[in-house]
């Protein structure tokens, strides 16, 4: 048998089934796709579960995907065996009301004996206790003995997650040999060892689960495959784990030549190769498809990935940083199969960097904390909750690595501690996902309606349509009552309108829906919104204003004239925008989010330091002057692939169909775009950028306005600047100097203000050298004085402890009901042990404060003027506990 690698069976896979009828279809991103159920994909069927439940009509009853997963739910394990990983690729033939269980058995049989030469000998079906259809293809058709025919229960060979399609499959085991076997006289199929594993998984979805435990017949009955890239080419290669196919052992050899550690030679260093190997895997894909590292959602699981990862480097005395290194190997290695890493390799790699860079900060700092809170540690050798949650929270220390070092160290994480203390940051975080039904939809109403027919949207050319009102959905917005599908709408109802084709633009791609009415002879309806909902619909939401609407009724559709020119204007400026910026900060900017409404828009793009005032002007300047130089703007449908070879700019993890809208403007930006744009970018007429931002790690923001809105803005700023100049008694000519002579005023009188301040603070020092007391051979001088701030304490500290000589000084003040507190030491005190920050620690409580600071120089602040006295008592036994 011919020893495949992971690129060459990836490829044999998917050419197999597209010669059985099946529609090749790239891998989906990692971010799924109207699917709030979910954080990541983590399966081979996830992206598809729209064509499964009927939501959406697949392009062809047929598929086969090749799928990039991620799945963390185990991710403590990863490194711990050779098992256990981050990422995968799932490799799928799917069908979608077409072919059953007499198809899909026999061709994957013949796949893997046929085509990869797999030993039939060594290949064992499973089907389920109850399936004796499966069984008796594989017994009597494919003429697999009984005995070799394994039977499993519920847990182990049907497949279902909560409501919805479900049902019995069959897995083929492979023998990999007495080598990797428990040696148990009755090890078989289904053992726990390493002997017989698992390598194709068909799901036979033929049920419907209606979350109670009742099983109805779907009318539609489908094929989900499921067979692990890595794992079959384990088997194909007769090599010991995952970790040493051949992409995956190219890559644990580069970990072991950045580290200088051989595989195999130490379980501890095994460990952290084997986490690094997987976690740049994943990491690499998940930035590829667009996921910034954060501290919510699967940013969050992507900064986790990466960050332990540094660690393991750190554990194997890797200096510095490394993982971009070990990047541009997975994207060499993985290229055949996902182009698209070739594409984004700077974004990927500056992503890494900058998040390893941040981490080299965070990881010292916190384990320096750590290792504090380790000491104190009561002798139940348990971190609290509260501590735990601070280091996450405060130094961004991840959790897991709290958890994994005490575990080192034979400690352990109050877990219940840290959920009750994050909980408020959960709540936060789940707005990244939702636990909703099978599909995580918001809003099922638009489940209902008939999944065979969508919406089409004309609204490029003509902002008004005669068309027959096809659905009517009755909302109740206050959340009262259940939405529903409805026959008609009366005066003061909301609801959404649904017809076979529309003007009115829905949201999408950052551009909001449009505005406007439908009217029939009986009724009109306000539209407040466009939105795409299931099933491939645009629903026009709002409420009849007047008379009724009903299903079936002659409407006439108007879209809000100048909402959509103003925010045409908007779309298409955030093309020269994002051209602009490209020119000016390079070739990594990408677009990470972008909002257009008729008011402005606003562009998240990818960049990792604040523009400068500079490059914002410069990027000003070329987008005005793109718009005066009267671009003629084009739109054009074609095929994905020669819209590529176009050099049009695609969107990060978007989904496209086969045929896509490219928009040129000149030959200035040239863009996948479904939006609505002007047709010349003179209709822009102005362009201004109001502010620059940043929004998280790696991510800037820019907000501008166009056309009219510059002009309203203008108008604004020249009333505030005549309002300003108003109340200064001067013209807006003369603003500048005027303020620069005020501010010249003020600081005069700031300064004499302070000058009379410490007059008056070194008034109340008069005798104040008699209150030297000697500690141990050490001057010590407390001193408690009225009204005086932090900054004038300092500086009668300065002037007492120069007065002084040598010792230690601690002075205390009372202002507005609060404390101040400063303590300082001179040289030769420090010498015999005298230290001002824990002079202050020591001291602060007693006036209801806490602080600290340097050996020479300490300050802190406190709530009660009362503890005044006691604490200036008390600094003498502190500092006289001090002294060697």
């Amino acid at each position: 048998m011919k020893k495949y690698g992971v690129n060459e069976l990836r490829k044999m896979f998917l050419e197999y089934f597209e010669e059985k009828g099946h529609l090749k279809m790239n891998s989906f991103s990692l971010v799924p796709h109207n699917d709030n159920s979910l954080l990541i994909i983590n399966s081979g069927m996830a992206p598809l579960k729209p064509y499964f439940t009927g939501q959406e009509i697949p392009p062809r009853t047929r598929v086969t995907t090749c799928q990039k997963c991620v799945r963390t739910g185990d991710i403590d394990n990863v490194g711990k065996t050779a098992r256990h990983g981050t990422f995968f690729e799932m490799l799928g033939n799917f069908s979608f009301g077409d072919y059953f269980k007499k198809e899909a058995i026999p061709w994957a049989w013949e796949f893997l004996t046929e085509r990869v030469g797999l030993d039939p000998d060594r290949l064992y079906p499973s089907v389920y206790v109850d399936d004796d259809e499966a069984f008796k293809i594989w017994n009597e058709d494919m003429k697999i003995p009984a005995e070799r025919i394994f039977k499993f229960g519920k847990e182990d060979n049907f497949w279902e997650h909560g409501s919805g399609p479900c049902g019995p499959c069959t897995e083929i085991y492979y023998d990999r040999g007495e080598k990797y076997g428990c040696g148990k006289p009755d090890c078989k199929v289904g053992c726990d060892c390493d002997r017989y594993m698992e390598v194709w998984n068909v799901v036979f979805s033929q049920f419907d689960n209606d979350g109670k435990g009742n099983y109805t017949d779907l009318i539609q009955k489908n094929i989900d495959t499921g067979m692990g890239l890595e794992r079959l080419a384990v088997a194909v290669q007769d090599v010991d784990s995952i970790f040493d196919v051949d992409t995956l052992k190219n890559l644990r050899e580069a970990v072991c030549a950045l580290a200088g550690k051989k595989y195999h030679e130490s379980d501890a260093h095994d460990v952290s190769i084997r986490v690094i190997t997987d976690h740049i895997r994943s990491a690499t894909f998940m930035i590829s498809d667009g996921i910034m590292p954060s501290n919510t959602g699967r940013g969050y699981v992507l900064r986790r990935i990466i960050r332990r990862a540094c660690r393991h480097g750190k554990l194997l005395g890797i200096d510095g940083a490394f993982m971009t290194k070990l990047a541009d190997t997975v994207i060499e290695d993985s290229k055949d199969g996902y182009p698209e890493l070739i594409e984004k390799r700077s974004f990927i790699i500056n992503v890494i960097s900058e998040e390893e860079d941040k981490f080299e900060k965070t990881i010292n700092q916190g384990l320096d904390i750590l290792d504090d809170m380790i000491k104190n540690l009561g002798p139940d050798k348990t971190l609290s909750g509260e501590d735990g949650f601070k280091l996450f929270d405060t130094f961004g220390f991840p959790v897991d690595l709290t958890k994994e070092i005490l575990e080192e160290k034979g400690l352990s994480l109050d877990e219940d501690g840290f959920e009750k203390a994050a909980k408020e940051h959960k709540e936060k975080a789940k707005g990244s996902w939702k636990k909703t039904n099978y599909m995580g939809a918001a809003s099922t109403v638009y489940e209902d309606l008939d999944a065979a027919w969508g919406s089409e949207f004309i609204g490029y050319d003509t902002l008004r349509s005669d068309e027959d009102i096809k659905a009517l959905c009755l909302l109740h917005p206050e959340g009262d009552e259940e939405d529903s599908v409805a026959e008609a709408l009366s005066e003061g109802e909301h609801g959404a309108v649904i017809c076979e084709k529309t003007p009115f633009y829905g949201t999408m791609g950052g551009q909001v829906g449009d505005t406007g009415v439908i009217e029939t002879k009986d009724g009109s309806f306000k539209v407040t919104e466009t939105i795409h909902v299931a099933g491939s619909k645009i629903a026009h939401v709002g409420f009849v204003t007047k008379g009724m609407i009903k299903k079936g009724d002659k409407a006439t559709l108007k879209v809000d004239e100048a909402g959509r020119a103003s925010t045409c204007r908007n779309h298409s400026a955030t093309h020269l925008l994002q051209k602009a910026l490209r020119e000016v900060l390079g070739s990594h900017v990408e677009q990470k989010g972008s909002y257009q409404d008729p008011d402005k828009t606003r562009f998240d793009f990818s960049h990792f330091k604040a523009m400068t005032p500079d490059e914002i002007k410069k990027v000003e300047d070329i987008v005005n002057k793109e718009i005066a130089a009267a671009l003629t703007v084009e739109t054009k449908v074609m095929d994905i692939e020669e819209a590529k070879k176009t050099g049009a700019m695609a969107l990060f993890g978007e989904k496209y169909g086969e045929k896509v809208r490219v928009v040129s403007m000149g030959d200035f930006s040239v863009e996948f775009c479904g939006g609505t744009h002007v047709k010349n970018t003179n209709s822009i007429v102005q362009f201004k950028i109001l502010s620059e931002s940043g929004v998280s790690a790696g991510v800037r923001r820019i907000e501008a306005i166009t056309g009219d809105n510059v002009r309203k803005y203008y108008e604004s700023l020249e009333a505030e600047l005549n309002n300003v100049a108003a109340l200064l008694k001067t013209s807006p000519s003369e603003l500048t100097s005027h303020i620069k002579k005020l501010q010249e005023e003020m600081k005069a009188l700031k300064s004499e203000n302070e000058s009379l301040k410490s007059k008056a603070a070194s008034g109340q020092l008069s005798g104040v050298m008699d209150k030297v007391t000697e500690i141990k051979g050490v001057k010590f001088l407390p001193v408690s004085v009225d009204n005086v701030d932090m900054n004038g304490l300092r500086d009668l500290g300065d002037s007492l402890k120069e007065k002084l000589g040598s010792g230690v000084v601690l002075l205390a003040s009372a202002k507005d009901g609060k404390v101040n507190l400063v303590a300082m030491a001179t040289d030769d005190a420090l010498s015999k042990g005298a230290h001002a920050g824990n002079l202050i620690k020591g001291v602060a409580p007693i006036v209801g404060g806490g602080g600290g600071g340097r050996p020479n120089m300490a300050q802190a602040g406190g709530k009660d003027p009362s503890g005044i006295e006691k604490a200036l008592a008390e600094a003498a036994t502190v500092l006289e506990g001090q002294i060697k």
